[in-house]
């Protein structure tokens, strides 16, 4: 168990050092300024009238700070220091104010009793027990009646080496996310092909999953 761990503690700590190298050398934002499109999509709902936000793996800011923009109380989490800084510079250009932590969704948590009306996990494409336990970590942030909000490169996209991970262990089917979020309410459970226009590296058809729930109680 211990080797295990280690290895695990080694695969994230490359993955922090790999995604500070692509930041930094990232002539413009790797996924571009503007929102994601399905965040932007739930936030439209009339029934979505959450204040608060928790954004896990939110890179360089754009979710963040447009929630913000919105009027919410954003917390963001991303494992890249060069991101978050990027992010930062962002939210300043923006006028926003967002707390934004540096940290490894591997092992962070949010203080005892912090909860948040809506949680966005938008293309966290890590390992099968990252995503786990970062879809752990949304759920129990959520407060009643709060949202629990996904996307990310499907199985179904199978290897593509323009677009999202190869490894198959790194993309999402509904089944994963059903079973990981037992007793939430789903609202919207969408696989399928998409056209992404968010960036250099988000852009053209691809095979996505789409899954929003509420803790309705």
């Amino acid at each position: 168990m211990a080797m295990r761990d280690s290895r695990n503690a080694d695969e994230e700590a490359s993955a922090a050092a790999r995604w500070d190298r692509r930041y930094r050398a990232a002539v413009a934002p790797p996924f571009g300024e503007a929102p994601n499109d399905y965040l932007r999509m739930i936030c439209a709902r009339q029934d979505f009238t959450a204040r608060s936000a928790l954004c896990l793996a939110d890179g360089d800011g754009r979710n963040g700070a447009w929630l913000a923009g919105q009027g919410l109380a954003v917390t963001a989490v991303d494992v890249s220091a060069v991101a978050t800084e990027r992010a930062l510079a962002l939210d300043a250009r923006r006028g926003v104010s967002v707390e934004r932590l540096t940290a490894d969704l591997a092992d962070w948590s949010p203080g005892p009793g912090r909860t948040w009306e809506a949680v966005f996990l938008i293309y966290l494409q890590g390992t099968s027990a990252l995503r786990r336990r970062a879809l752990d970590v949304g759920k129990a942030a959520l407060a009643p009646g709060g949202w629990l909000v996904v996307e990310g490169f499907a199985k179904a996209q199978g290897p593509r080496p323009d677009m999202g991970p190869d490894d198959p262990d790194r993309l999402y089917d509904l089944a994963e996310l059903r079973q990981a979020l037992p007793g939430l309410q789903v609202i919207e459970a969408f696989a399928g092909r998409v056209c992404l226009d968010e960036g250099i590296r988000h852009r053209g058809e691809a095979e996505v999953v789409r899954f929003a729930a509420r803790r309705m109680e």
